[in-house]
């Protein structure tokens, strides 16, 4: 199992936080273990979709759910990953604070790869979290 927390303290209010990691088309852009995103379904605060990631182009399906302007709940329901990761969204001293937790481990044979895979998540993770930062303060 690989268990990742990290958080970035950000001078942007939530609602703007909240514009750029809710919207899951443009992941891409910050998530760079990310390549591609397919929306399959809707139903309210649930999205079902598939993604490519950058490991072996593997494709995952992942269930999400939505709390506006507090959380976002991915859960890996197929693929090579298997698990979840969530993001927290919290008003912090005038601006917010993003949290993002990893609960993850690699299926199948790729399974003797999840220490290292970790460190690509928590470096992609720490990426992440400092675009979401550096887009959210200039934009």
């Amino acid at each position: 199992m690989a268990i990742i927390d990290a958080s970035v303290d950000i001078n942007a209010s939530v609602d703007k936080v909240w514009d750029i990691i809710s919207d899951l088309d443009g992941e891409p852009k910050f998530w760079k273990g990310i390549k591609e995103t397919r929306m399959i379904s809707r139903d309210g605060n649930v999205v079902t979709r598939e993604i490519t990631i950058a490991f072996r182009d593997s494709k995952c399906m992942q269930k999400i759910t939505i709390q506006p302007k507090e959380k976002i709940l991915v859960e890996h329901t197929k693929g090579i990953i298997k698990g979840s990761k969530t993001l927290t969204l919290k008003p912090k001293d005038g601006g917010s604070l993003l949290e993002v937790n990893w609960d993850v481990k690699m299926s199948g044979l790729a399974g003797m790869f999840t220490g290292m895979i970790k460190k690509h998540i928590r470096n992609g993770t720490e990426q992440a979290m400092e675009a979401i930062k550096q887009h959210a303060e200039r934009s």
